[in-house]
């Protein structure tokens, strides 16, 4: 095990620095890159719209409540699927309590202060690169085309966060993981309640037909 963590160490160590060091022309985009990490622009939307969709059901009736509802569970799937992995992250932020690479040079790569809540020691996982992943499996998971697209611009993302010097390699690693799982979780947890997903007979989960909104479609184009 000891092993293991220096060899951890000197990775995360060597990649951490080595990035750091890059020329700033290089990079000054992943500080702009990285901002795609943060939550609030999702979480505030499909919350609000929710929220709203479902206060707007009560008067309606037929195709228009229907459709309504469907709009509604996707709000809020994509509230808890990018919502579930990020508080599982900050949690995980304060049990762990790693030092961030800015304390380095006075605490090494493998500090850790669970008992001292400041952001400096959050750094494991990392919240932007959970965030990231997160979003391109939930959005994947309700339009797989864009899923590749999605998850290539999460993982950038994710990357952005060690030459800006906010995290650690393996805290990028294990914010990714905490992510996808995150967003399995929330899927699977709608799939077992028959919300917008269901498990065919090979066992793969689909989305549903969303039929009040199809129809709603074809009327419009009638």
């Amino acid at each position: 095990m000891a092993a293991i963590l220096a060899l951890f160490a000197s990775v995360d160590v060597a990649a951490s620095r080595g990035a750091i060091a890059w020329p700033d022309n290089w990079r000054a985009p992943f500080f702009f890159i990285t901002d795609y990490g943060l939550s609030d622009w999702v979480l505030i939307p499909s919350l609000v719209l929710m929220i709203l969709l479902r206060l707007a059901m009560f008067p309606m009736q037929g195709l228009w409540r229907k459709a309504t509802g469907e709009l509604a569970l996707v709000s809020a799937f994509i509230f808890l699927g990018v919502g579930v992995p990020g508080l599982l992250t900050n949690l995980l932020k304060r049990v762990v309590g790693r030092g961030r690479p800015t304390e380095f040079d006075a605490s090494g790569a493998f500090s850790f202060q669970n008992l001292f809540n400041d952001w400096t020691f959050q750094s494991f996982p990392s919240g932007h690169s959970a965030t990231a992943t997160a979003m391109a499996f939930t959005i994947g998971f309700l339009w797989p085309p864009l899923f590749p697209i999605l998850l290539v611009v999460g993982i950038v993302v994710a990357m952005s966060r060690v030459p800006i010097g906010m995290h650690y390699p393996t805290d990028v690693f294990a914010g990714i993981v905490v992510g996808m799982l995150g967003a399995y979780l929330v899927r699977n947890f709608f799939a077992r309640r028959n919300w917008l997903f269901m498990q065919m007979p090979d066992g793969r989960m689909v989305l549903k037909p969303l039929d009040g909104l199809r129809q709603l479609v074809q009327r419009a184009k009638a």
